[in-house]
């Protein structure tokens, strides 16, 4: 078995793109999507459509936190990012949006899920220091969260940082990467960045082979200096500097 996953888009529809070509010149058919599809100061709109058509191709997708806040949070209280990308989708996107599950299981041997398998919002193999510092989770952690999933390969998004951890007992758990955004900051559980120091897309591949699951990780380029202008047009200096450089002020 082989397939592509995909995770944290955040509306940059030129960048799926370029994904999407990479992929299929790979001679790849099948792809998971582990969400956060959406928001941000983009393409909402055009990457709602092209999700759409991949839903139409039996890509399973399952939902991040951002895209629960756009059905689930009053328009007037969204984010920026949220609410640039709630003004330009339609019914059908938000419909799409809310059928998404919370996790799902591929093909019986591969688990999805954006964040963690309890919270959309909380980092699995990453946590942050008192004084916003990103670092590895300390593997007794990662290994509770995992409990009671029994299948070999684990997939998740979330922190945009490509990353395989592999559990005591064999497991793998990965995350592919952010395909749309090198780069950003939160405050929670404290102010922290997150930088790629690159400005490429990023995905990866999961192959089973004899010895088990061995994921590759690919970068992409695109246009990205197109999307950075954008996302400044759009009043969003932070986006277009991560967009340029993978790197946040």
């Amino acid at each position: 078995m082989r397939f592509a996953a995909i995770a944290d888009v955040h509306g940059n529809c030129a960048a799926l793109q370029a994904v999407l070509e990479d992929i299929a010149a790979l001679g790849i058919r099948n792809i998971v999507n582990l969400g956060d599809c959406l928001s941000g100061p983009l393409e909402a709109g055009r990457t709602a459509d092209l999700m759409l058509l991949l839903d139409m191709n039996a890509t399973v997708t399952v939902r991040g936190n951002h895209d629960r806040y756009l059905v689930e949070t009053p328009p007037g209280a969204l984010a920026p990012s949220d609410s640039h990308a709630y003004s330009q989708l339609s019914q059908r996107h938000f419909d799409w949006l809310r059928r998404l599950p919370f996790s799902a299981v591929y093909r019986g041997e591969v688990f999805l899920c954006h964040a963690t398998p309890q919270d959309d919002g909380v980092y699995w193999l990453e946590k942050v220091s008192n004084d916003g510092a990103p670092f590895l989770r300390p593997a007794a952690e990662i290994e509770a969260m995992a409990q009671g999933i029994d299948q070999p390969l684990i997939l998740c998004g979330h922190s945009h940082v490509a990353r395989a951890v592999q559990l005591s007992d064999g497991r793998l758990i990965v995350n592919p990467g952010s395909v749309g955004c090198p780069a950003y900051d939160d405050d929670k559980p404290f102010f922290h960045k997150v930088e790629t120091g690159h400005s490429m897309a990023s995905y990866a591949i999961l192959e089973k082979t004899a010895a088990g699951w061995v994921p590759e990780f690919r970068n992409v380029l695109y246009d990205h200096m197109a999307m950075s202008r954008l996302a400044a047009e759009n009043g969003r200096p932070d986006w277009a500097m991560a967009l340029a450089t993978g790197r946040v002020e």
